[in-house]
């Protein structure tokens, strides 16, 4: 007896079957309950997530025999089930729109359409890849889908919407199918597996669902390759090894290596994986995978169903994280996303993945302007210093400022002589209410002007960038807020560097390599790197 997939075999046959599109089976269960079925239907998404299935088990609630009218509980039991099933029912009639997609088969399709079925209630047309049509064959369609005769029905499935012209989606009722997420795969596979009798291992699931990517049908093609190997129990080494996939362990094991600084344990790490026979493709979406987790392990602790991972390798994941900052995961998933491609084109992929991950490991630890002033303050405790400011960041001495001792001096100012009097002490109070970082950036500006409610703030022209990061992220918002408790009336904040107060009528750029002498003879990147002992290997301009 031939060998049935498990794909096939375990294909929903109802609508409380389908698995992951829960939406919209009820709003079709709902159309046949009120009697509103549509007369054509375009279902849309990526493929093996059930919408071929849904217009069989849609055509069987139409067609069902056992029933007087239509049901949302189909019988399964009955000819016009049982042959829709198989896709050999009469009077549904499934067509591959690839390899049918010429106007004459259209023509031939509303020619038969006439005729009323043969034993049931309609005559159901389902394309699959309904996109393939040409735009003849579409505008073909046209006609009998504005005014079709009241015994047909056309189900449409495709997996690119956006080629499907328009005046055929304004005649159908669309629906959007969702991607199926791991964890409803994985429930599933489970399912089968205990049908069958199969013995497996727990943590083999959730890889083996994430590698189906969304797709139900892909995750039981997974499994049966597996079934196919004879080996039981079914493991997790199975499945990396058989289906080549990267070793989890010696990805987690890489990230860690890079996460150390550890130069020698990155490129032996990698040595290691490629002796596997992986390609150096294959590593570095196994990297931008795993360092996606921890970014959202570092971002949303707390969100545990946006990281699908057993129990052991969520608490290695949690401890990595500690290793890298948000920032530096953001830029190394960016960076490995674009090295992927140019590694297509390249016959020094090698070579181009380690150079990259090592850069990674020495020199492309980023940190935001709140790290940065802590790790600043923990290298520079012990000796003690008194304040340091600078345009970015701020050390405080140990003896921390007490706001209500300023309230006194700084209340009601009226006048920018008031204002710069009292700076220094407004320039304590940010530190110690809004953070060392915003009162960092503010450390070189200088109370220009306090006009019709405007307070005026300079930076020198090589703190445009901290003029810059006090105007992003909501900081202007959050100094104006404060600032307002001691002044006589609402007060506004301006920032302009001391280039813009004396060129206000010309804006000519400056030149690239006087921009980046500005950026690097600026305060707050000379502090940054000394504060870390960094060396700068580049600068990028925003896009």
């Amino acid at each position: 007896m031939a060998y049935t997939v498990l794909a096939r075999r375990y294909r929903s046959q109802s609508f409380d079957d389908v698995i992951g599109q829960g939406p919209i089976v009820q709003t079709l269960k709902n159309a046949i309950k009120t009697g509103r079925v549509a007369h054509a239907y375009l279902f849309s998404g990526t493929r093996g997530v059930g919408k071929t299935t849904m217009a069989r088990v849609l055509s069987k609630a139409l067609n069902c025999l056992s029933a007087d009218a239509p049901t949302v509980e189909p019988c399964c039991k009955c000819d016009s089930c049982v042959a829709i099933n198989v896709g050999e029912d009469i009077d549904v009639i499934e067509i591959d729109g690839a390899s049918n997609n010429s106007v004459d088969e259209v023509r031939r399709l509303r020619e038969n359409a006439i005729y009323r079925p043969a034993r049931s209630r309609y005559k159901i047309y389902i394309i699959d890849e309904v996109h393939m049509l040409s735009t003849s064959a579409f505008n073909a369609l046209l006609k009998i889908l504005e005014e079709p005769p009241t015994h047909v029905k056309f189900i449409f499935a495709t997996t690119e919407p956006n080629k499907v012209i328009p005046t055929i989606q304004s005649r159908c009722q669309r629906f959007n199918f969702n991607n199926i997420s791991p964890m409803a795969i994985a429930g599933q596979l489970e399912s089968v597996l205990e049908k069958e009798k199969i013995k497996y291992e727990k943590e083999l699931i959730l890889p083996l669902a994430r590698m189906a990517n969304g797709s139900m049908r892909d995750g039981l093609s997974l499994l049966d390759r597996l079934i196919s190997t004879g080996v039981e129990p079914l493991s997790l080494k199975l499945f990396e090894e058989f289906l080549g996939c990267p070793n989890s362990e010696k990805i987690s094991d890489l990230v860690a290596k890079i996460g150390d600084s550890d130069a020698r344990g990155t490129l032996e790490t990698i040595e290691d994986l490629v002796g596997t026979g992986l390609s150096e493709i294959q590593i570095a979406d196994s990297l931008i995978d795993y360092m996606r987790d921890l970014m959202v392990v570092k971002s949303a602790p707390d969100q545990s169903e946006l990281v699908i991972m057993t129990a052991e390798k969520r608490k290695r994941a949690d401890e990595l994280a500690e290793k890298f900052d948000i920032a530096g995961l953001i830029y190394n998933i960016t960076a490995l996303e674009k090295l992927r491609w140019v590694i297509k084109n390249s016959q020094t992929g090698r070579a181009l993945l380690e150079a990259s991950l090592l850069r990674f490991a020495l020199s492309e630890h980023f940190l935001n302007v709140d790290g940065l002033v802590s790790r600043l303050q923990n290298n520079l405790a012990a000796s003690k210093k008194k304040t340091i400011s600078t345009n970015t960041i701020t050390m405080v001495s140990s003896k921390p400022v007490k706001v209500a001792d300023k309230q006194q001096n700084l209340f009601r100012l009226n006048s920018v002589e008031l204002i710069k009097d009292n700076w220094q002490g407004l320039l304590e109070t940010i530190c110690a209410e809004l953070g060392n970082g915003t009162g960092g950036l503010l450390s070189s500006a200088e109370p220009a002007r306090f006009e019709d409610g405007v307070l005026t703030l300079t930076f020198p022209a090589s703190g445009e960038i901290s003029k810059r990061m006090c105007e992003s992220n909501g900081r202007k918002e959050q100094i104006q807020s404060l600032l307002n408790r001691y002044f006589s009336k609402p007060v506004r904040l301006e920032f302009e560097t001391a280039d813009e107060q004396s060129q206000t009528a010309t804006s000519q750029s400056k030149s690239d390599s006087q921009n980046k002498n500005d950026i690097i003879k600026d305060p707050a990147v000379r502090e940054v790197v000394i504060g870390l002992g960094a060396t700068i290997t580049g600068i990028e301009k925003d896009q």
